[in-house]
């Protein structure tokens, strides 16, 4: 792994989990400090998150964290139901045995570590993170995961700060478990149409909890 791809990932984690805040400027001498690396695989680094829009740069002024708001919250979850519904009816078109019992190995994992006496945020969120990519690892299209992956990272960016100032991983009312092994039992049964809409009806939901949460904590 390059110096420029582990400022990267440093990078995007530290946005994605709000240690970086929304619209905290990004000195290079604070961050390679912050890294312990150069400015270069930092400008780099800077330049990719850019193009997945976690960072901005202002004219004299440099990155900054990209500021967060209901609005493109709603429109990164709106997009991502249009392209993950796609890349799970190719999925379901496509995928083997061996995809099938990867998505219940993912199920199954996600739901221990739930279910474990302490909780921890970040990892329930590996956890979460693979079972959603498993659900659509058979598309066969690498430009339909690169956009999950994308818009994935943005709305985490929103659900997961959220969640934690909450002090509960998950939002109450729904039992997201449920939810996911509902999307899991239509996938594998090949109901297409099943799967495709409690998909939609699972990030509606999150959409909609992390817009009352945003609301609460602005007023």
């Amino acid at each position: 792994m390059t110096l420029s791809e582990k400022a990267y990932l440093a990078i995007r984690r530290d946005i994605i989990q709000g240690k970086l805040a929304a619209g905290q400027p990004l000195r290079m001498a604070d961050l390679s400090e912050r890294y312990a690396m150069g400015f270069s695989p930092l400008r780099e680094a800077l330049s990719r998150l850019q193009v997945e829009r976690l960072v901005v740069a202002e004219a004299l002024r440099g990155f900054k964290v990209a500021p967060l708001s209901v609005q493109e919250m709603q429109d990164a979850i709106d997009t991502r139901i249009l392209v993950e519904s796609d890349a799970l009816r190719l999925s379901i078109q496509h995928g083997d045995d061996d995809w099938s019992a990867a998505i219940v190995a993912a199920l199954y994992a996600l739901n221990l570590q739930v279910e474990r006496s302490i909780v921890n945020v970040w990892d329930i969120e590996a956890r979460h993170y693979a079972f959603h990519r498993a659900l659509l690892a058979a598309c066969q299209s690498p430009w339909r995961l690169e956009f999950f992956e994308r818009l994935y990272a943005t709305t985490e960016r929103y659900r997961i700060p959220i969640l934690i100032a909450a002090g509960t991983p998950s939002p109450s009312r729904r039992d997201i478990q449920a939810e996911h092994s509902a999307i899991a039992d239509a996938v594998l049964a090949h109901d297409a149409e099943t799967a495709v809409r409690l998909l939609a009806e699972h990030y509606t939901r999150t959409a909609m909890t992390i817009s009352a949460r945003m609301a609460t904590v602005a007023a």
